[in-house]
């Protein structure tokens, strides 16, 4: 549980939460009793991350829109994560040739 909340910038607590809220997140749980993500559900937290977090919607409105079109908001996810890592090529690419100017 504390390595997933790490992946996001989260509290445990909240992925918690998500879970109750979200029945596509189903980790199995050990005899200890301690939360098994699997990819799946590692990827369904990283969707419901990016519709909450960084589109600012609803937990309401994340669960419409999953149940809706699905593939429009996991579309939509890809290609932000797309940009933001050309952003950071980018920038890599700015700091890199100002290093050789001076």
């Amino acid at each position: 549980m504390g390595e997933v909340a790490a992946m996001f910038g989260v509290n445990a607590s909240l992925i918690r939460f998500w879970e109750k809220k979200f029945p596509s997140i189903h980790p199995q749980k050990n005899k200890k009793g301690n939360r098994l993500f699997t990819r799946e559900s590692i990827e369904e937290i990283r969707l419901i991350y990016h519709l909450v977090k960084e589109r600012g919607m609803t937990l309401d409105g994340a669960k419409q829109k999953l149940k809706e079109n699905k593939t429009d908001a996991l579309q939509d996810h890809e290609i932000v994560r797309h940009l933001k890592h050309i952003r950071e090529l980018l920038v890599e690419i700015k700091n890199e040739l100002g290093n050789d100017e001076n």
